[in-house]
């Protein structure tokens, strides 16, 4: 199969994104919703990334970059086409997209009970820091 076509999103595609990930993405998010992906592509227009394969998505991965960290999240491939070197296209892309940004260390959203994307992150280079830990407080109801 070739390797994925890697481009940004545009607000044409967050429908399909939000579908997408039903499939696709292990867990939620508080920000999983068309206002917040809105927010996201306008605030930020290249930090959503998506992978196609003929026509259909098969991969996202948000590279967010705030001038001083670079954050990855939603970094999810279709079951059918995993294990298929789409995870790591994502990756490759985000990672250039910081360089371009000057950003200097990658960190990325994992859930602790997700052994798929473990090995995904381990095979891509990046470990948890077992001395951090996330804290967190919804700011809407």
């Amino acid at each position: 199969m070739d390797d994925p076509r890697i481009r940004t999103a545009t607000p044409d595609d967050l429908d399909a994104v939000l579908a997408f990930w039903k499939v696709a993405a292990e867990g939620t998010s508080i920000s999983d919703d068309r206002s917040g992906v809105e927010r996201l592509v306008a605030r930020d227009p290249e930090a959503l990334i998506l992978a196609e394969r003929s026509g259909e998505l098969a991969g996202t991965v948000i590279a967010g970059f705030d001038g001083w960290r670079c954050h990855l999240y939603r970094l999810a491939v279709h079951p059918d086409h995993r294990r298929r070197g789409v995870g790591s296209a994502l990756l490759t892309a985000a990672e250039e997209r910081f360089v371009r940004l000057g950003g200097r260390r990658g960190d990325a959203m994992v859930l602790d009970r997700n052994d798929l994307a473990h090995h995904t992150w381990r095979a891509a280079g990046y470990a948890p820091e077992p001395q951090w830990s996330r804290w967190v407080k919804p700011l809407v109801d």
